[in-house]
């Protein structure tokens, strides 16, 4: 199964889902990686305000990084970027993982 890794702009939580004003698309997001851990993904989740080393260590997500400062969230499917600057839908993330995600 692929191993699935999101580095997050800085967020108040891991999945952003708190505070005031919920963007519903990370809420979406959040289910979508639960339902690909549960479908046999390895799924590792980076919060840049939490977790910064995590950023820099990662030579793909630090020559990103260095290229374009703005290109958060990032989604790595075995280390390769397959989104940027915005989080996939779930159809999306089905067919770039290759494992079918039940509605």
């Amino acid at each position: 199964m692929p191993n699935i890794e999101v580095f997050d702009p800085a967020m108040c939580c891991p999945t952003g889902v708190c505070g005031p004003k919920i963007d519903p698309s990370l809420a979406r997001f959040a289910s979508d990686l639960e339902a690909l851990k549960r479908a046999g993904a390895t799924v590792t989740r980076y919060n840049l305000s939490q977790q910064p080393a995590a950023f820099v260590e990662n030579q793909t997500v630090a020559s990103a990084l260095a290229a374009e400062a703005k290109c958060l969230p990032l989604v790595l499917v075995d280390g390769k970027i397959v989104a940027k600057q915005a989080y996939p839908t779930r159809e999306a993330l089905a067919s770039l993982v290759g494992v079918a995600l039940e509605g």
